[in-house]
């Protein structure tokens, strides 16, 4: 069946424009067990990146090597948290520097049952809190809940063994898998997005209950196969990532608020990885592998907050365009125009015949 969607998608998009990056909707072909992701020539692993975009640094660890989140941490500069996939790991989370060396590792007395994301976010107390996302669910909506493990963010770097807080979570319209997590700065509010073909944006309850079971409550779409989800510094943006790219989302006025615009990661082999710089002017994508690279991806213009997008005024030059060079803009207006209505049009036929096919299966 992945073969089919595969081809599918290949057929429809062989003669058309550009699709943005969220509708490209290549999917994983392979040989894989039921429920299990698949590989092969067919599978996305990502386009032409933002000008700009290049390595940030690679894991060196090679206890690293299924990376499947990233988070910044809000104590130590320079510091980025990580973990592994499923599979013959430890439940160990990993502070790594700017360079990829491993700093301190985090073993949660806990089971590793499908961890898929780790943010840093302030907790009850105000004090940052890392969270883990023990989200994923390869069968589909097999498990009855997932779990959210938050413990204090060390203001030490070192080993230690760590006895977690676990939240507990359920969907209102039943199991699924997610890869996708991230909180709030604002108001500590956590998100899931699922990844399937009609992707949902979920939103926890206001207030987590540790003693209870928090519904998961759907509130928007959300692109297809949806593996990572982060917010901005100040909460006014947030972006989800694919395999293949990044959409980017203003949630000034509050979430789901409304899709900027997307755009192409650099081509990964398994990207599931992402995250705001802690000044909020770039992003970090990353991917799964032993001594994987992590990607600085900056945001243009369009992307930025309000309060970055004025620092960034404030630090260029004004230029201004040449009568030529704004009658040629026109032109390309025009054909822009041209190609946004045919990438539309294909956009609408290939999802509609995916999702098809998706429920013949």
């Amino acid at each position: 069946m992945r073969r089919l969607l595969a081809l599918a998608a290949a057929v429809v998009l062989a003669p058309g424009p550009a699709l943005p990056a969220w509708a490209d909707t290549d999917v994983p072909d392979g040989t894989g067990e039921p429920g299990e992701p698949g590989e092969g020539p067919n599978y996305p692993r990502g386009g032409e990146p933002p000008e700009g975009s290049e390595t940030a640094f690679e894991f060196q660890d090679p206890l690293v090597s299924e990376s499947s989140g990233i988070a910044p941490s809000l104590r130590h500069e320079g510091v980025w948290w990580t973990h592994n996939d499923s599979g013959l790991h430890e439940p160990s989370v990993y502070a790594v520097d700017e360079d990829g060396e491993t700093l301190a590792i985090l073993t949660l007395n806990v089971e590793l049952r499908d961890w898929e994301a780790v943010t840093v976010a302030e907790g009850p107390d105000g004090q940052p809190q890392i969270h883990v996302g023990d989200i994923g669910d390869n069968f589909g909506g097999g498990w009855p809940d997932i779990r959210v493990y938050r413990f204090p963010e060390p203001e030490t770097l070192a080993d230690a063994a760590i006895d977690p807080t676990t939240l507990t979570l359920t969907y209102e319209d039943g199991g699924r898998d997610a890869e996708s997590m991230m909180i709030d700065p604002r108001d500590g509010r956590l998100y899931l997005a699922s990844k399937e073909f009609s992707g949902g944006l979920y939103a926890a309850p206001e207030e987590l209950d540790p003693e209870g079971e928090n519904v998961l409550e759907r509130i928007e779409s959300a692109p297809l196969f949806a593996t990572d989800a982060a917010f901005h510094p100040d909460g006014t943006r947030y972006v989800i990532r694919t395999y293949w790219g990044a959409t980017v989302y203003d949630s000034t006025d509050g979430v789901p608020g409304d899709a900027i615009g997307s755009f192409d990661l650099p081509e990964m082999d398994q990207g599931e990885s992402i995250a705001f710089t802690p000044d909020g002017t770039a992003l970090m994508a990353g991917t799964e592998g032993e001594h994987a690279p992590v990607w600085r991806v900056p945001l243009a213009d369009e992307f930025l907050s309000e309060e970055d997008a004025e620092l960034a005024a404030g630090d260029g030059e004004e230029t201004g365009a040449s009568p030529e060079e704004a009658e040629s803009g026109d032109g390309d207006d025009d054909s822009a125009l041209g190609l946004i209505a045919g990438g539309a049009v294909v956009a609408g036929v290939l999802i509609a015949a995916v999702l098809w096919l998706a429920r013949c299966s």
